[in-house]
């Protein structure tokens, strides 16, 4: 089940965790979780289906072994907890014979990683569960694996291995007569598709999908073909029909991480159509209960930005100095982001030797990690700053708003009070 959708792997398993041994100094407790992590992972590997099950004595050597490095690590935070639990829940497994034991472990450990933008990591993880589990895991939970590693493989642009893992999904979903779990696969798929570029074919298939969970009462699957209508519009030049869009998928969302991306993006819309003060309403809103990294760190680069455009230098001036400092490990795009509307901003100031610093400087980043849009978005600025910052930068001026922008409005602002 695993070959057509896993390459090979070459050297030795779970060598991602020890790049980290390249990346930080070695005493780091980066570095010494990135080494539990690897021990932990291989002790589960002693249940996998296709090697010779290892002796009682040899799996307590080993059990003892990785739970002492693991106890070591006690006080080093979120991701020494999820090793313990990994490590103790694999014994258990192995006692009682039963694997489906490491399924919660793993897959929350996955969705740790993936939160920490640990991507490769995050997919080792789940590929472990996979791999691990083989035909003696519930297939619900095959089936979030499979999700899940659609999911961190389309985030790392691996488009055409994002959608094999989302057909899988689907097909072990039909397979059980599981209809909203066949929906969500279809959601990985549009979601890929929308990245990949392919904007018309993307809206025909989440408006396709909206349709269909509508029709079936699919809540969870409505809200997630809203948020990706509500995008895809403003993608394609129409931010005024995919704002309510968004507000409904914001409403739909059960939980609160999917009802602060869908609030996140609506203040990013409401700004594409020159709502500011809707957009901040929003943005405020997500700051305010956000406790996911990247989408924090967003929601507070684009306030920055909505200061700079109202000239309040001392707003500004706060969110710069905040948009970062709730992550250790910001991905490249944010940081390029963050450099890029700050050099914006003090240009909007007249402090054009300060600009252009922070515009070499996002330059320097989106080169490096080959971001071309904003490489594209940010040389024509550099040496023409005076003339062109301003013109980048501003949002357009509101339109007449239509009945359903106004009734957004409002339900922003009843939201903020």
């Amino acid at each position: 089940m695993i070959n057509k959708t896993q390459p090979p792997s070459p050297g030795l398993p779970h060598a991602v965790f020890l790049r980290r041994v390249a990346e930080e100094p070695a005493t780091s407790p980066d570095v010494r979780l990135g080494q539990g992590a690897f021990l932990a992972l291989r002790f589960v590997d002693l249940l996998s289906p296709d090697r010779e099950p290892p002796t009682p004595d040899v799996f307590r050597y080993q059990w003892a072994a990785t739970e002492r490095y693991c106890a070591e690590l006690a006080g080093e935070g979120t991701e020494a907890s999820h090793l313990s639990g990994l490590v103790r829940a694999t014994g258990e497994a192995h006692a009682s014979n039963d694997v489906s034991l490491i399924a919660p472990g793993l897959f929350a450990y996955a969705l740790y990683l993936e939160h920490e933008s640990h991507l490769e990591e995050a997919e080792d993880v789940l590929l472990t569960m996979i791999a691990v589990g083989d035909r003696r895991l519930r297939l619900p939970d095959m089936i979030s694996a499979w999700l899940r590693l659609g999911r961190v493989r389309r985030m790392q642009t691996d488009f055409d291995r994002a959608l094999a893992a989302y057909a899988e999904a689907g097909r072990i979903a039909a397979g059980i007569g599981d209809r909203q779990s066949v929906l969500l696969s279809r959601v990985g798929r549009c979601n890929v598709i929308h990245f990949r570029g392919n904007l018309a074919e993307a809206e025909a298939a989440w408006r396709e999908l909206l349709a269909e969970a509508s029709a079936e009462g699919f809540r969870t699957v409505q809200a997630q073909a809203e948020h990706g209508l509500g995008n895809i519009l403003g993608r394609r030049g129409h931010p005024q029909q995919g704002v309510p869009h968004l507000w409904r998928s914001y409403e739909l969302y059960e939980d609160e991480s999917g009802r602060l991306r869908a609030l996140s993006d609506l203040g990013l819309l409401l700004l594409a159509i020159g709502q500011v003060a809707d957009a901040e309403q929003a943005l405020n809103e997500v700051v305010r209960r956000e406790s996911v990294a990247d989408n924090l760190s967003n929601a507070k680069i684009e306030l920055m930005n909505c200061a700079s455009y109202r000239r309040d230098r001392v707003t500004f001036e706060r969110w710069r100095e905040k948009a970062l400092d709730h992550s250790t490990d910001i991905p490249a795009n944010i940081r390029a982001d963050y450099h890029f509307k700050a050099g914006i901003g003090f240009a909007r100031f007249e402090n054009y030797t300060r600009s252009e610093h922070e515009l070499r400087r996002a330059l320097e980043i989106a080169t490096t990690h080959d971001l071309h849009e904003f490489v594209f978005r940010i040389e024509p600025l550099i040496g023409r700053l005076r003339e062109c910052a301003e013109v980048e930068a501003t949002f357009p001026e509101p339109t007449d708003t239509t009945q359903e922008l106004r009734e957004v409005s409002a339900s922003l602002a009843a939201l903020g009070g």
